[in-house]
């Protein structure tokens, strides 16, 4: 049984069996895993990153809302591989034994264009999820979200930390309801002996992002190569931690595969300021480019970093890749799917 790493008790109750294949003496069936919102920015990777070994089969359950078939298109018709268009919000009937529940919106531009869905997508989602672990047997892991400490007052912040949230802002569908979710995930857990998994997943960066989807990197980034001046939001000096997407990937399946349920804070603790960013994005991408100060959005967090301890600790898990090795990376995709070259 997993241990809880917020307060170190177990689960009264054994998590449900598994399918009797899992235990067969003549034939040993492939891993099968779940990833809702797969065809996402982390997903995509995620799904990546799992086929790379021939003793999983992945299933995608993505609606499409901020994900894309493009992020997938080298595995669509891979024996190992299936892809279903489905919303979590409706339940979901398969026959899997570990589930990577990514499904949300997880930029503002698009969880406040549609915040009655996010919060739907949030709870009614991680429900459905959860029942069919319960009913499968499977364990699931939810990739919760350093937005669950809200406008923190403590620094850097730590797993133990409940946070400071607006329950009302225009944030909140996001923030209230990922901490729905991790409510949902340690009742089942204790009520129901369901195996999860938490990780708070801090901002993360890398290619397959949505070129326009609000988030700081991107749009610096995008800004950069096409020649605009870089937007920064006053004023200016809030912080924010960035790390690479493969780092972040990597940090999920250890917190799968080992025997902590989290919560556990993945992230990468080199803090910025937004000042900071637009000067490295145009330092490396477009030199004469302008920085423009703009007003800031409500409810925006002063200070992000986290406190990666108990990820060390508990996953031997720390990052790798530096935000001036990244960017690049990154910017290397943006020109593609942009149409802009090099000089």
């Amino acid at each position: 049984m997993a241990t809880n790493s917020s307060n170190g008790t177990t689960a009264t109750k054994p998590p449900p069996m598994p399918s009797p294949l899992r235990n067969s003496k003549f034939f040993q069936s492939n891993m099968r895993i779940l990833v809702t919102g797969g065809a996402g920015f982390i997903g995509s990777h995620l799904v990546d990153k799992l086929m790379q070994n021939e003793k999983n089969e992945v299933i995608v359950a993505d609606n499409y809302f901020t994900g894309s078939k493009d992020n997938l298109k080298k595995w669509i018709g891979h024996p190992r591989f299936e892809l279903i268009r489905h919303d979590v919000t409706e339940p979901l009937f398969v026959e899997v034994d570990q589930i990577y529940h990514l499904a949300c919106p997880a930029s503002p531009i698009f969880y406040k264009y549609n915040p009655v869905k996010t919060i739907k997508t949030n709870v009614i989602g991680t429900l459905n999820m959860l029942g069919l672990a319960k009913r499968v047997g499977a364990r699931i892991l939810l990739t919760s979200t350093s937005e669950v400490y809200g406008d923190p007052l403590v620094h850097p912040q730590p797993e133990s930390y409940w946070g400071n949230v607006n329950p009302i802002g225009v944030r909140s569908c996001y923030d209230e309801g990922k901490r729905v979710a991790e409510t949902l995930m340690f009742d089942y857990h204790r009520q129901h002996g369901i195996e999860i998994r938490i990780a708070r997943i801090f901002n993360t960066y890398g290619p397959r992002m949505n070129i326009d989807d609000g988030r700081v990197v991107s749009n610096f980034i995008a800004q950069a190569l096409r020649g605009e001046a870089l937007t920064v939001q006053k004023p200016g000096t809030q912080t924010r931690s960035f790390c690479y997407v493969s780092d972040m990937v990597e940090g999920l399946m250890r917190l799968m595969e080992g025997d902590q349920t989290g919560p556990i804070n993945i992230g990468n603790p080199g803090e910025f300021t937004m000042v900071e960013l637009a000067e490295t994005v145009k330092e490396l991408i477009k030199p004469d480019v302008e920085i423009k100060m703009v007003e800031n959005t409500p409810d925006d967090p002063k200070q992000r970093k986290p406190d990666i301890s108990k990820a060390k600790e508990v996953l031997g898990w720390e990052p790798k890749v530096k935000l001036r090795e990244g960017l690049p990376l990154m910017e290397e995709d943006f020109r593609l799917r942009l149409g802009v070259s090099k000089k």
